[in-house]
């Protein structure tokens, strides 16, 4: 394919080595950013009915900030590490140097199509790799305003964009690539890894799963709505690491269950399909799999389905079952199952017999945040929260087993996208002769090492 062979001969070149390349390359997209920002809102409006203030917050606000932690830190997190040598290498250097991979392929998902795209190609591009995107084709105006915003920041051989559908992502898989970065389901993530395989080359699985949301006894009930309804339901939970169903105290159960139903009404008010700040489904299939779902239990709040607008009401449902197809794949919208327990053991238990999840959440004590954090494995964990570890740019962000492989942001994204590489410099004018044969100092050898 032209495009990797442009870029494989642009990073021979060696100009992407040079930090000062870099950090251009870096204010340039932020201009570009910057200058298209009415674009890219509008844009995230028409795929996923996203308001400008929820595309500033999850989108382009966290594609800013990125952008401002690589360019402040840049600098030191490139810099040469000197290690000490070892009495054995008497006379010797020795150094750790941070090196790109070389050309790297990153595709990325429909739900948060601008920053599930730009963050891992600014971690990429700070790491000084060149880089093709693929954007996913269920998100086409927010992919074709990524196209122009690359043409304007990014030389083609540095960093280009191809569009298309499963035909070009299985094409590009067959591209010799140095480097496997995808977001996205764990059906196709497995299609990733085998390619990655066949190359022997590394790969990050940004995958999902169904993310647990316990509320313990002890919980602020208030707080538990308010938070709870919050990362549930931004964009319209298509969220990787939206709470995925409810584990609560069935002490708490109908108390935190009205409250939350209120708390949907303060937010989007009696008819959430009228308010501006509601966002939709990506397309009417995946409304018409919402219907499905709901069927596998009895509806709380919510319950509308509009196939032609694409829209499903915020959801909440009682009598679960365990064994149900709302429990057996992530939801990925905006239902919650509410299920109940009667002791903390229960919870742990349960979420354990499944695959690790993406996120972990829990309301409550301190006491009972420990023992949930410390027995149950998941890729982040948000104690009295949720979604917001995710957006921290000092903490890394991936999954675990199931839900991925590898973790990015901030100076992990660095560190995903290049490879330490052990230097060791020697004097020429010292040549211990104990490591030359014939071996004779066996003793001597013994207390150096």
């Amino acid at each position: 394919m032209e495009e990797v062979n442009m870029l494989r001969r642009f990073f021979a070149s060696g100009v992407t080595r040079d930090l000062g390349f870099r950090r251009e390359a870096l204010k340039r997209l932020k201009r570009a950013i910057v200058a298209r920002d009415r674009e890219i809102t509008d844009a995230l409006r028409a795929d996923l009915h996203k308001s400008a203030y929820e595309s500033r917050m999850a989108e382009t606000g966290m594609v800013l900030q990125e952008l401002k932690t690589q360019l402040r830190c840049l600098r030191r997190w490139a810099r040469p590490r000197r290690k000490s040598s070892p009495l054995f290498l008497f006379g010797s250097r020795s150094r750790v140097l941070r090196e790109p991979y070389g050309t790297v392929l990153i595709m990325s998902p429909w739900n948060y199509p601008f920053q599930l795209q730009l963050v891992p190609l600014i971690g990429a591009v700070a790491a000084g790799n060149c880089v093709l995107l693929k954007p996913s084709p269920l998100a086409p105006e927010t992919a074709r305003v990524t196209e122009r915003l690359v043409r304007d920041a990014f030389d083609p051989g540095h960093v280009t964009l191809l569009t298309g559908g499963p035909d070009v992502a299985g094409r590009l898989l067959e591209e010799p690539f140095d480097y496997l970065f995808f977001t996205g389901n764990p059906q196709t993530g497995k299609q990733v890894m085998a390619a990655a395989a066949r190359r022997l080359v590394p790969v990050t699985l940004e995958l999902g799963g169904k993310s647990p949301c316990i509320v313990d006894i002890g919980a602020d009930t208030d707080i538990a709505a308010r938070r709870i309804v919050w990362g549930k339901f931004l964009n319209a939970g298509q969220t990787c690491v939206a709470p995925d169903y409810l584990l609560v105290h069935r002490s708490l159960k109908r108390e935190l269950t009205e409250k939350m139903i209120r708390q949907i009404n303060r937010c989007f008010g009696p008819t959430p399909e009228t308010s501006p700040d509601y966002p939709r489904m990506i397309t009417p299939e995946a409304a018409d799999r919402m219907a499905r779902l709901m069927r596998s239990g009895r509806i709380l709040h919510g319950g509308t389905v509009v196939r032609e607008q694409r829209y499903v009401a915020p959801t909440l449902l009682d009598e679960v079952s365990p064994e149900s197809p709302l429990m057996q794949e992530e939801i990925f919208g905006p239902l919650l199952p509410v299920l109940e327990f009667s002791e903390r053991d229960e919870t742990i238990r349960f979420v354990n017999a499944g695959p690790s999840p993406l996120a972990l959440y829990y309301f409550g004590k301190k006491e009972g945040a420990k023992e949930i954090a410390g027995k149950i494995r998941s890729g982040g964990v948000c104690i009295n929260d949720t979604v917001l570890h995710a957006a921290h740019p000092r903490l890394p962000f991936g999954g675990t087993g199931g839900s991925g492989i590898g973790a990015y942001h901030g100076r992990y994204s660095f560190e995903t996208f290049s490879r330490p590489r052990a230097v060791v410099e020697t004097s020429v004018r010292i040549d211990i002769p104990l490591r030359y044969p014939p071996y004779k100092r066996l003793k001597l050898l013994k207390k150096i090492l």
